[in-house]
């Protein structure tokens, strides 16, 4: 059985083709600036191939990807035939889809209906799955959400304190993302666990940053919002502000509302506050070297990471376990240790000589006498795509 998981961006694509039976990855890549130049960079049988080459549409994107998968030097298959299905990343699934679905036209249909929540991100998505349908035609394909593993958030969560009607009417409520990477997170730290009645809190920390607590492999609550700006300080994102904070910039900056919108995506977050990058190892290294900026920057962004936890361990009644993964979570011990400490009142002791130990395996960092397990677990966001493409779509 082979996946090949894609996720396409407005101008960008990454693929892996993967066995989810055996998580053995038979290669992967990523192609960037489409419809300017084009350019792929491809990993298979232990070799990077990188390629500049014309791609003035998705279309000849994947194109060009599946010819790399199937001929020359660097394929890994004889033909498109040995793909079983495709899995593709889609960003927003609204309140439709609570779980992975088999692409058709409805839910095509329904999706389009919600590129308002995500206007930079679903169209892609729909593009990618309407291409592989084309170019694949008797293939199966699965939509797997960001969203969908937080619609088991109650309404006491999900909802804001806004006018009922504005839910009802337009949709507004807290959707969370990262959710492939919180579920194969708390389900690996269950695991860890081996514990039926669990608590965990997942720390997706990279340049998109969530948090998300999660009782007996559910979430209950997450950072981010109705869109990927609510929540923690963030690469480029400002995360939680006051609202009123957007009138007043518009006002101060001459910006319109998109343009204020843009600002907070954009232009604030890490690199807004440091001046220096929106790349938390660039802000590390100049703190270290004493910029004030970029302490100011670490403190922040640890601040708010431990403001959640805590929130987060009052709804959960407790908790057994908090994991640090993705790009920041799993590598930067600083940030690990900074966050961690303070918080032995609930039972949190970090040992600092397991926390500077660097690998790609899971891990326990804690103290034997740690009441609390604080794990990293490195993500795999592909393999969860995969394993629910498998599942839907095996004979």
């Amino acid at each position: 059985m082979l996946v090949f998981i894609l996720n396409a961006g407005s101008s960008s694509l990454k693929y892996q083709l993967m066995n989810p039976k055996t998580q053995h990855v038979l290669a992967s890549g990523l192609v960037e600036r489409i419809g300017i130049d084009g350019r792929l960079v491809h990993i298979a049988n232990d070799k990077k191939t990188k390629l500049d080459i014309n791609m003035p549409t998705h279309k000849e994107a994947i194109e060009i990807v599946l010819n790399t998968l199937t001929t020359g030097e660097d394929a890994v298959i004889d033909s498109i035939d040995d793909i079983d299905s495709i899995g593709h990343r889609v960003v927003h699934g609204g309140e439709y889809f609570s779980e992975s679905v088999v692409v058709n036209q409805d839910v095509i249909t329904k999706l389009e209906e919600l590129i308002p929540l995500a206007p930079l991100h679903n169209p892609a998505n729909i593009l990618g799955m309407k291409i592989c349908m084309e170019l694949m035609p008797r293939k199966k394909n699965v939509a797997v959400f960001d969203t969908a593993f937080h619609q088991t958030m109650a309404p006491s969560s999900y909802m804001y304190a806004l006018p009922f009607e504005d839910y009802e009417e337009h949709g507004v409520r807290k959707y969370g993302f990262h959710g492939t990477s919180h579920s194969y997170v708390s389900n690996e730290a269950i695991k860890l666990l081996d514990k039926k009645d669990s608590k965990v809190i997942v720390c997706h920390l990279g340049n998109g940053s969530s948090v998300c607590a999660v009782r007996d492999g559910k979430s209950i609550d997450t950072s981010m919002g109705l869109t990927p700006l609510e929540g923690l300080m963030m690469g480029t994102r400002s995360g939680d502000i006051d609202a009123g904070v957007l009138s007043y910039l518009m006002s101060k900056k001459e910006m319109t509302a998109d343009e204020v919108v843009n600002y907070l995506n954009k232009k604030s977050g890490l690199l807004g506050v440091s001046g220096i990058s929106s790349d938390l190892r660039e802000i590390i290294e100049a703190g270290q070297e004493g910029n004030e900026r970029a302490e100011l920057c670490i403190d922040m962004k640890c601040n708010r990471i431990k403001k959640y936890i805590c929130s987060y361990a009052g709804m959960l009644e407790g908790v057994d376990a908090i994991c640090f993964t993705a790009g920041i979570g799993e590598n930067a011990d600083l940030i690990r240790e900074k966050v961690c400490s303070g918080l032995e009142f609930m039972g949190v002791e970090l040992d600092k000589d397991k926390n500077i130990v660097r690998n790609d395996e899971s891990r326990e960092i804690n103290k034997t006498e740690s009441k609390t397990k604080i794990f990293v677990i490195p993500t795999n966001e592909e393999f969860v795509i995969a394993k629910d493409t498998y599942e839907l779509t095996k004979a």
